[in-house]
């Protein structure tokens, strides 16, 4: 049985009406069909080959070297159908102007997020140098990312036709709802993740040809919305409401958020799950932007060779990192300082972690924290325990969720995180038993489960998280091919 909740809810559940013909051919249908045991899939759910949205020779090479790594044959398949997933079914590649366009929905749901469209390709970036037409896709998703970034730099989903209006519910949300902008909910990481990809594709390739005057004018425009989001002089321009007044889809105070002291930090009024920050100082994505910034200031700096727009970047990473220093930390009631995962600035600071990425427990995966980082080890383990309210210990796993798809729903993707982020075998088997198990014999990572309930599930088309699962096996691979040797 899937989770299927009213589009008058969140961006994940906000389903997509009258999706286009082309987008439902590229659904993975099989996950609807009969399914097997949970996590005994054998055979294929990828679509027909001339049904896939983008092959790539050096991504089918990939698989096939790493799936013939597997000894685990459900955990095998699970890989092969996942890995591509996001080539299979979401890439839309065009031109515009000459120059490489690649459109990137999220699954279900026929919208372009900034951070889902990152993470999705991120996977792939090690492949670049062997396949061009896969660099093309790279220019073009970054390309891409910067026009909509252009559109509005407060925006976090956008749609494919830059001057058509929302079709999602987003279109009655009282804010700025300009054309071409799906949904506007401000949320730090998603100018963060197009930095990080930027970064990993030039250090992979360094091909200059995405890193044009207008990617140039986009990244300025998103550091200096970073600056007016630390609100130092005024609340600047950005207010948000919606009609839909439950809490996590508002702001308060008319749009504004809860209020701060402005102590260099800046504000997220949303956090990566598309739900409204209790405090507005996110401490996960204002870590990742420190490391974003930075990321940025190199490409200025090596492809570009723009000294000042690198030396801009700099100085707003070291403000920021010294308010995190000064600010974003609280104490873990045993006499030690965790990372909080939001504060204020007034003192006030709140502990819990959310299994959308940046998350506290993904810190290492975004260059936000050394994986062997005291304070950051502190701060995972005290997420993975009872102190963290969203975190659920069930039947079927234990895992952290959030409050997005409500109390007692494991999201994969933090047992994914806990697998990259661990160097303990034990520990990893068991989140590999645990992905493999709570499939539901769909083949695929699901957006959340039922703690006791693999079959209760939300959405069976969700690229960000079977990316995720593929970026695990190839982590795996490289620091622990042991146990990939081994059987779940």
């Amino acid at each position: 049985m899937t989770d299927r909740p009213s589009a008058s809810l969140g961006r994940r559940d906000l389903l997509i009406a009258g999706a286009s013909s082309a987008s439902l051919l590229a659904f993975p249908g099989t996950a609807f069909a009969a399914t097997l045991a949970p996590g005994e899939a054998t055979a294929s759910r990828r679509p027909p080959r001339n049904q896939r949205r983008f092959v790539s020779p050096a991504v089918e090479r990939e698989i096939s070297r790493v799936k013939a790594r597997i000894a685990d044959p459900g955990l095998a398949q699970l890989f092969e159908n996942c890995y591509p997933n996001t080539l299979d079914t979401t890439v839309f590649t065009s031109t515009i102007d000459g120059k490489p366009d690649t459109f990137v929905i999220t699954g279900d749901i026929e919208a372009m997020w900034l951070r889902d469209s990152s993470a999705q390709l991120q996977t792939y970036v090690h492949l670049c140098r062997q396949d061009p037409a896969l660099r093309r896709l790279f220019q073009g998703v970054i390309q891409r990312q910067a026009r909509c970034i252009l559109i509005d730099s407060y925006a976090n989903a956008f749609m494919a036709d830059p001057t058509a209006k929302s079709n999602l519910g987003a279109i009655t949300d009282m804010t700025e709802m300009r054309p071409g902008v799906a949904e506007r909910k401000w949320e730090l990481d998603s100018l963060c993740y197009p930095m990080r990809l930027a970064h990993a594709y030039w250090s992979e390739t360094k091909d200059t040809v995405p890193f044009d005057g207008l990617w140039a004018k986009a990244m300025a425009r998103a550091v200096a919305t970073m600056r007016e989001q630390q609100r130092k002089t005024n609340d600047g321009p950005y207010k948000f409401e919606r009609v839909n007044r439950h809490a996590t889809e508002t702001l308060m105070l008319k749009g504004i958020g809860a209020p701060t002291s402005k102590v260099g930090l800046i504000h997220s009024m949303f956090r990566p799950s598309d739900d409204a920050c209790t405090l507005p100082f996110l401490i996960p994505s204002n870590l990742f932007a420190v490391a974003a910034l930075r990321m940025l200031a190199k490409i200025h700096a090596e492809a570009r060779h723009d000294t000042a727009a690198a030396a801009d970047c700099i100085a707003l990473a070291d403000e920021v990192d010294a308010a995190l220093k000064a600010h974003g930390q609280m104490d873990d009631g045993k006499g030690s300082k965790v990372w909080a995962f939001e504060v204020d600035g007034f003192g006030n600071a709140i502990f819990m972690d959310d299994a959308n990425v940046p998350s506290l427990s993904a810190l290492p995966l975004l260059g936000a924290a050394p994986r062997t980082d005291p304070l950051y080890r502190r701060t995972r383990a005290l997420a993975w325990s009872t102190r963290n309210p969203y975190f659920f210990t069930g039947t079927a796993a234990d895992g952290i969720g959030g409050p997005h798809k409500g109390l007692g729903m494991i999201w994969p993707m933090s047992i994914i995180v806990r697998a990259m982020t661990s160097d303990d075998d034990t520990e990893i088997r068991q989140c590999l038993k645990w992905l493999k198990t709570t499939d539901a014999g769909t083949g695929f990572i699901h957006e959340s489960f039922d703690k006791d309930d693999p079959a209760r599930f939300s959405r069976p088309w969700f690229a960000w998280a079977n990316g995720l699962f593929g970026d695990l096996i190839l982590d795996l691979e490289r620091r622990r091919p042991a146990l990939l040797a081994e059987r779940f």
